[in-house]
This record gives structure tokens, C-alpha cells and sequence, in this order.
């Protein structure tokens, strides 16, 4: 099979008929051989009825229902677990992504051999309110995974290869980062495609402004993971011997201060009323809260059913 489409959505029974419809127009013009797999997360109007009204129609049709709804990043993940299709094209069922760009996504994947191509909404519908937060999120982005060719993480519209898909796991709300992912897990050809944006035609956007401050949190949760998931020693265990150890030399100094005060007959204020002793005294108990964190996370870390689950690109 060429191509899997994998649609997560919410409440877009308006615009699913001329989505698919138009998927399917794109797919027989440049006969290849698809399969499309509508995700619906929990919605409350016809989309699910809509759906298995494509499946009666088409073969090509395959849907997933979520009980409740959970969010993009598990409909991602159970439609990637489902795809069968040698390349995986991702979008979104509000119809501001255009499944025109797929020929060319398809194209970029299997001929320039990328392993994803993210498309790039160049000129943009939205308003101010989000366009802004958006370029400050992606600028972050950018600097944090060290992937700097791509213009928009968050963009709905994508492209994979199929062992990219079957080697990333996505949870909470971490498809804003599946590049970072598809990095960490070892494909690191990173491509970028600039897609037409559509202004939204039906309904309104499932998404707050609450998105960014989540995602910068998401961003630094994977950060850290990525760095230090397997060896968390390494981060806390050093930071706590730094903090412990700096404190320790300012604690011996605010001492050695009354000591030489002392033995020069000057007077000198108790040691107990200096804030530098508390500060240091302080200082030192965290360090050593942050090398026991180090240590106890080690221990997780090392009974970990996944401590030696390593992605593998070939076996003989």
C-alpha cells in the first residue's frame, strides 16, 4: 500500500463529506493505492455516523471511536499503531490542510528519502492572538531540538515513513513534537514542504490559547527526558554535588570569619545571625536532596522494563 491517512478529529461532522471526498479525488488522479483511518476522539455530533457511513461506501475507510475524548496526541498514536501504508501522511479535518500537497509530500518522502516532512503554513489565516505565540513557540522549539530547517513543529500536516511511525510512541500532548521525536528516536532526515493554510470553513478551533503554555511545558519535559531519562545521575547527582559543595566552602567561611574575629579579640555578631549561614546551611540540604533525587532516580531508571529498549534499524 502507498499511503496511509491518518484524520484525529473532534466535532467536524460539517466538513468529514468534502474532506473525503477530496482525498479520494487526489488519490485516484495519481493512482495509488490508500487507505484513510478517521480517528474520532470522543465527539458528541455525527462524525462517527459519518464515518461509518464512508466505511459502507469504501473499502479504503477505516475508523477508530474514542469513549471520551482524550486528545490529538492518542489519536495520533492509535492511528500510527493501524497504518499500513508505506508512507504516512497526517492532517487535519477542519479542511485547512489540503490533501493537494500529498502527491508532493508522498514524492519527497520516497524519491529525496526523507524520513518526515513537516509542511510550513507560510501565510497563515489566523489572527494576531495566535500567530505570534506561535512564531515565539516554534523560535523555542527550534532552539531547544536543534532542528532548525523547520519553520511550524505544530503543523498538522505531515509525512512519514512508515518505520518512523512504528518506532516513536506519542502521549499526552507531545504531537507538537513529533520531529523532536522522530530525532531522539534515530531518523534524523528532516525535511520541510510549504503548505497552502486554509481559513476554516466550518465550526470553530478546539484549541486555547492554554496549548502554549502546555506546550512550552511538554517541550521541557522532553528536553530533560531526551538528555537524561536514562542517566538522571548525571544531571541531578552533579547540580547536587555542585550546590552541595559550593555551600559547603561559604559555610566554612562564615565560620572561619568568627573564628579569626575570635582569636583577634574583635567582635563579631553571632554566626546565627548572619543570612549567609542559613543560605549556605540551606544550599547544602538541597544539593544533598538533589543527589539522593539523582541516585533514587537511577534505581528507577535501572528496573525500568524499558532501561534496554533500544530502536533498531536492521537485524541480520
Amino acid at each position: 500500500m502507498d499511503i496511509s491517512v491518518v484524520i484525529p478529529l473532534y466535532n467536524e461532522a460539517e466538513s468529514l463529506p468534502e474532506l473525503f471526498a477530496w482525498i479520494q479525488r487526489v488519490m485516484e488522479e495519481h493512482h495509488f493505492t490508500y487507505e484513510v483511518i478517521f480517528v474520532d476522539d470522543g465527539s458528541t455530533d455525527d462524525s462517527w455516523k459519518i464515518i461509518e457511513g464512508f466505511r459502507k461506501q469504501s473499502d479504503v475507510v477505516r475508523g477508530i471511536r474514542f469513549r471520551r475524548n482524550y486528545g490529538k496526541s492518542p489519536g495520533l498514536q492509535c492511528g500510527f499503531q493501524r497504518a499500513e501504508g508505506d508512507v504516512v501522511i497526517t492532517m487535519d479535518a477542519d479542511l485547512q490542510d489540503s490533501p493537494d500537497e500529498i502527491p508532493e509530500l508522498y514524492r519527497m518522502i520516497t524519491e529525496e528519502g526523507y524520513d518526515l516532512v513537516s509542511g510550513w503554513k507560510k501565510k497563515r489565516y489566523d489572527p494576531l492572538s495566535k500567530t505570534i505565540p506561535t512564531k515565539l513557540f516554534n523560535a523555542t522549539a527550534r532552539k531547544v531540538s536543534g532542528i532548525h530547517n523547520l519553520h511550524d513543529f505544530n503543523c498538522g500536516l505531515k509525512a512519514y515513513k512508515n518505520v518512523v511511525v512504528k518506532n516513536i510512541e506519542i502521549y499526552n500532548d507531545m504531537h507538537r513534537y513529533i520531529p523532536y521525536l522522530a530525532k531522539i528516536a534515530g531518523f534524523s532526515k528532516i525535511g520541510e514542504k510549504v503548505v497552502h493554510h486554509q481559513a476554516r470553513k466550518y465550526g470553530k478551533t478546539k484549541f486555547g490559547l492554554d496549548r502554549f503554555v502546555n506546550g512550552y511545558l511538554d517541550l521541557i519535559t522532553l528536553w530533560f527526558t531526551s538528555k537524561f531519562g536514562k542517566k538522571p545521575m548525571h544531571f541531578f547527582g552533579f547540580w547536587g554535588s555542585v550546590m552541595f559543595f559550593v555551600s559547603f566552602i561559604s559555610l566554612i567561611i562564615v565560620l572561619g570569619a568568627k573564628m579569626v574575629s575570635l582569636w583577634a579579640g574583635t567582635p563579631l555578631r553571632l554566626v546565627t545571625n548572619s543570612p549567609y549561614f542559613y543560605i549556605a546551611l540551606t544550599g547544602m540540604i538541597l544539593g544533598t536532596q538533589m543527589f539522593l533525587a539523582g541516585f533514587i532516580g537511577e534505581l528507577i531508571s535501572r528496573n525500568s522494563p524499558n532501561r534496554n529498549k533500544y530502536k533498531i534499524a536492521e537485524e541480520i
